[in-house]
């Protein structure tokens, strides 16, 4: 049974320990913390605390480190949320202001908060497959390439080039361009999908304007696909060399995670927010996903018509208090700068 006291000391460790990288002592917990005991009065509390498994002596005869469990302990009942300064909050501000769309805005996103915490940041995209395709366009190149622009109504912007079989006329733009408006405006992305998928398997290369309209069509459709896709933008992965010391094994599975995307989509996907829109998965419980000496933090923002999540991955040993901070207030910008842009619209 842990002691209102040993739950003190526990927080002290930690905090100690994720300031320093040091293991932490009796003797320095009485000198930084003023708890008003002897030394060997902390260092019972401290046996209980190992006792618990909530600290460990990661070497003989060294001070005490907090393991996973004492973490999740920390995090769910000692931890207090540091509310940004006012040069954090301004910092967050300036750096957001004045995204062309959504892609801009999430890469934004994820730059500002690794810059915060010195942690990998993620942000994931929200599903658009309810979204409905506000506007498409046509633009001639030249030769045989055309740009296919899709505009959603919450936002999402897709540009591709598509090189056709052949060079079109201006007329023959036009008529994809209308075709193409006239399948899709007003339209979900779902029911888009759905529609070109209907037509492609309709259509044949019979002739050279039919064989134009199908490749427009192909690309349309995976433009589509890629809107109804969960994926993500990251930014700080250097971060993860500069802290590689707080790692006992290598880096190389979160490297992984960070390329791959679908694992980080599966965790986030599956951690469970509190009632502050907050969820964090500590060290070994992240084993399922081959991430058991990280941690992540993830909070929610919403969209219009949707909501999808923002978050942190980095060491166990990480500032969770401020990192949780900076997550909720980047959360609650992102979520105030898309309902404005939404109104706009």
């Amino acid at each position: 049974m842990v002691t209102e006291r040993g739950l003190q000391v526990l927080r002290a460790i930690v905090q100690d320990f994720v300031d320093t990288r040091e293991p932490v002592g009796s003797k320095s917990i009485v000198e930084r913390h003023h708890f008003g005991v002897s030394a060997a009065t902390i260092r019972n509390d401290m046996a209980l605390l190992e006792d618990e498994e909530l600290i460990v002596a990661p070497h003989t005869s060294s001070g005490r480190v907090p393991t996973d469990k004492g973490y999740r302990l920390f995090v769910d009942h000692l931890a207090e949320l540091r509310p940004l300064s006012p040069a954090q909050r301004s910092a967050i501000t300036s750096f957001l202001e004045g995204p062309s769309d959504l892609d801009d805005l999430l890469a934004r996103t994820v730059r500002s908060l690794t810059q915060l915490t010195g942690q990998v940041a993620i942000v994931q995209y929200p599903s658009f497959a309810q979204a409905d395709v506000s506007h498409v366009e046509l633009v001639h190149l030249g030769g045989a390439r055309v740009v296919i622009i899709i505009v959603t109504d919450t936002g999402r912007v897709s540009q591709r080039v598509a090189f056709l079989a052949s060079e079109p006329d201006e007329a023959e733009v036009q008529q994809l361009k209308v075709a193409m408006a006239s399948l899709l405006t007003g339209r979900s992305v779902r029911e888009g999908s759905k529609a070109v998928a209907a037509l492609l398997e309709q259509s044949t290369d019979a002739d050279r304007r039919e064989e134009n309209r199908r490749i427009v069509l192909r690309v349309v459709a995976e433009e589509l696909e890629d809107f109804r896709q969960d994926r993500m933008v990251m930014a700080g992965a250097a971060n993860l060399a500069r802290s590689e010391a707080d790692f006992r094994g290598s880096i190389y599975p979160l490297l992984e995670a960070i390329e791959e995307q679908v694992t980080l989509l599966r965790l986030m996907g599956e951690m469970v927010a509190d009632e502050h829109g907050l969820a964090t998965s500590i060290g070994r419980e992240n084993e399922p996903f081959g991430l058991s000496e990280a941690s992540v933090i993830a909070g929610d923002y919403d969209v219009p018509g949707s909501r999808a999540r923002i978050g942190l991955l980095g060491p166990t040993r990480m500032d969770y208090p401020t990192n949780l901070a900076a997550v909720r207030a980047v959360a609650h910008y992102l979520s105030r700068l898309l309902d404005e842009d939404d109104q706009a619209r």
